[in-house]
């Protein structure tokens, strides 16, 4: 599909009021994405775990305007107070998805947000803040046209999500989410998260992530500017394929359910990302010592007790801890024995592999 697929003629339908109201997860990365070119295009494809705990539930309220003039007109509302701070972000959303969603300036728009995880803190909060309002908006949209598929309707949602926040278009749907043009991966797109369309062993379907809150405060550096550092970065082009060749590399582990080579893949994915802000210029760290600290207790312990518990990191201090649920037991004692004192106020969050949005 192309840009133009996604403007749709005309509407059969209006309405003068409404609300709609969806959740949206969070997701991981397994291969990263870091770096973009303009219109939110990732320089290389990623695959993700969409979760099912961490994620914003949002509500969007529309009244059509009793008189129309050319203005955004829109209130955000962030577990339950005015954001004044989030609107800028929000209203460059709305001019981007403007010519796919004419209507957005016709209506007054009220969107109430909350997140069951902290906000800003490198668990991707405006990858499902961003899916969530897409999925309201597109909820708008099918409203206007009833004769929308369901195929459409949330390719659409990936597609608008992806210009709110490149990561958010992974956030749709789930379990395994792939984005990006990928030569191996049939109907890979630029444009939106596609469900990762090969063989998944059983061991990935209800897959583990303990998310070790190391910092719940707002990170140093945005993923906008990061990713923008990869413009003149030394090491971009060389990033991109590695990230591109470890894509192809998880197809047979995907399949086979071999976790050494899965973690192998997954730590060094992470390590890399951080890699890359450090080697940047200007340079940034968003790793904390516990961040290090927990990594090098990970190491310990997998080479000690032989568990497939492995770490990834997104564009934060926090760590991942990624495992099968048959082993869930043990590594939830072995968190709070030796692990949760790097947290922040000893708060963690566990987690595992889920199903996509969902209409509340």
């Amino acid at each position: 599909m192309t840009e133009s697929d996604f403007v749709l003629p005309s509407y059969a339908f209006s309405a003068d009021a409404g609300k709609t109201q969806w959740s949206a997860p969070s997701n991981i990365a397994l291969v990263k994405y870091w770096g973009k070119y303009p219109s939110q295009i990732p320089a290389n494809a990623s695959v993700s775990f969409t979760l099912n705990n961490c994620k914003s539930e949002t509500t969007l309220t529309y009244i059509k305007k009793s008189k129309a003039d050319k203005d955004l007109r829109i209130k955000v509302f962030f577990e339950g107070e005015l954001k004044d701070s989030f609107l800028p972000k929000v209203e460059t959303f709305f001019l981007r998805i403007e010519p796919y969603l004419p209507f957005v300036r016709d209506y007054n728009f009220e969107i109430n947000t909350s997140n069951t995880f902290p906000h800003s803190s490198g668990i991707a909060s405006s990858a499902s803040g961003m899916a969530a309002l897409a999925l309201c908006l597109m909820e708008m949209e099918r409203r206007f046209n009833k004769s929308m598929t369901d195929e459409f309707f949330y390719r659409k949602a990936s597609f608008l999500a992806r210009l709110g926040s490149g990561s958010a278009c992974r956030s749709i749907k789930g379990s395994l989410v792939e984005w990006g043009i990928q030569k191996s991966i049939p109907n890979s797109s630029n444009l939106y998260g596609i469900e990762y369309p090969f063989e998944v062993h059983k061991v990935f379907k209800n897959y583990q992530d303990t998310i070790l809150l190391v910092h719940k405060g707002v990170k140093t550096v945005s993923s906008s500017v990061g990713h923008n550092l990869m413009n003149d970065h030394p090491y971009a082009k060389q990033r991109f394929e590695q990230a591109q060749a470890n894509l192809s590399k998880l197809k047979p582990v995907f399949a086979s359910g071999d976790l050494k080579k899965f973690i192998e893949i997954v730590e060094s994915e992470a390590l890399n990302l951080h890699a890359m802000m450090m080697s940047s210029l200007p340079y940034f760290v968003l790793m904390k010592p516990n961040t290090l600290e927990i990594i090098e207790r990970v190491w310990e312990h997998r080479q000690k007790s032989g568990s497939h518990l492995c770490f990834t990191l997104d564009a934060g201090a926090n760590v991942h801890l990624l495992y099968p649920e048959e082993e869930k037991e043990i590594i939830k004692d072995f968190i709070e024995k030796e692990l949760v004192a790097y947290c922040e106020n000893g708060h963690y969050i566990c987690d595992h592999v889920g199903s996509g949005a969902k209409k509340m």
